[in-house]
């Protein structure tokens, strides 16, 4: 599938760029200093993170585009989006499904800073077979310019940085006015859905037929990319034991990658038009899709996490009226065996068992 028109206008790029900044600003007006140091002090709930974002996901991208039989472009943007950190949606819907936040963000803030790092290497073990097909069928066409197709590392790395910088801005707004920081934080994720879905309608107004000449394919892997995530985490965090408001969190935050910085990295780093409009193609559908998926697994998990949610704010205000040595006691058989032994879900040293 060739996308010849140009997808993105003018208007469409300042409307991207706008949405990166204040998404990123958004998602550093959430962090202070403490949650760096709340990393190290989740090392389990953060190196299951680790190993969802950085191990799991690029194979379920790589599985999904080698099994799928994808175009190559569409494959290094689903390998691209199975690479990339998480964002704050994901800490967004973290907290409507009963989730812990501060464990959604601190692991928001270890891949973010970890994608400049694993990206590249990433990107090179599993989209390399795929640049190659690329340039083989430029040089068919005649349109290649003498290089081959390559991963362009560095400018990756550069796009990361860049939408960095919000990043630091927003935890300085942070530090200085907290509460122009809470705004900024709300904001953020409503910005993007709002944007993907402008760059949604006017790709229809302007290109409905692409959305019939996309193959069944496309729209099977931008869809079950971010459903095969949500099952790895939370099913991984429950076999290592983790407490299932952690588990919410995990399973959110793995399947929700950043969409939007994918856009930054698209745009910046890959030139050649045709494989750029494919590329950027696919990851509208999936920062489409990856919406609606979330808001109804989000929707499950809150009515599944409404009892030990119950327990773990009970057990909060216990600790705020009484003292954090206060330790509450629940008759005999009134939890359940998942959350016996840590009613709290380890935000109260006391309450460990």
């Amino acid at each position: 599938m060739d996308i010849e028109t140009q997808l993105l206008h003018s208007i469409d790029q300042i409307l991207l760029a706008l949405m990166i900044f204040v998404i990123m600003f958004g998602m550093g007006a959430s962090l202070t200093i403490e949650d760096f140091k709340a990393v190290a002090r989740r090392p389990r709930g953060v190196f299951i993170g680790f190993l969802s974002q950085f191990g799991v996901m690029p194979l379920i991208a790589f599985s999904l585009a080698v099994i799928l039989e994808l175009p190559p472009a569409f494959a290094i943007a689903l390998i691209l989006i199975g690479c990339l950190p998480g964002g704050t949606t994901s800490n967004m819907f973290a907290y409507f499904a009963r989730g812990s936040v501060a464990l959604s963000i601190s692991m928001t803030t270890a891949s973010t800073l970890l994608a400049l790092l694993m990206m590249p290497l990433l990107l090179e073990l599993y989209a390399s077979g795929f640049t190659r097909q690329i340039s083989e069928a430029m040089a068919a066409e005649g349109t290649a310019t003498g290089a081959d197709f390559v991963i362009p590392t560095m400018n990756i790395v550069g796009s990361l940085l860049l939408v960095l910088i919000p990043v630091a801005g927003g935890m300085v707004l942070r530090r200085f006015s907290p509460g122009w920081a809470k705004t900024a934080e709300d904001t953020a994720g409503f910005v993007a859905i709002i944007v993907i879905l402008f760059l949604l309608g006017t790709a229809f107004s302007r290109h409905g037929g692409l959305f019939l000449q996309t193959p069944w394919q496309v729209y099977f892997s931008a869809i079950f990319l971010g459903l095969l995530g949500f099952l790895f985490g939370y099913w991984m965090s429950r076999l290592l034991g983790v407490q299932p408001l952690f588990q919410r969190a995990i399973s959110l935050e793995t399947g929700i990658q950043n969409g939007p910085v994918s856009f930054a990295i698209i745009l910046l780093s890959f030139t050649e038009p045709t494989v750029q409009n494919q590329m950027i193609w696919l990851a509208i559908l999936y920062s489409t899709t990856i919406v609606i998926t979330s808001s109804f697994i989000t929707l499950y998990l809150r009515k599944k996490g409404k009892y030990d949610w119950e327990v773990y704010r009970n057990t909060v205000v216990h600790n705020r009226l009484f003292g954090d040595d206060y330790v509450t006691e629940y008759p005999e058989g009134f939890l359940t065996p998942r959350i016996a032994n840590d009613p709290s879900q380890g935000t109260c040293p006391s309450q460990k068992r």
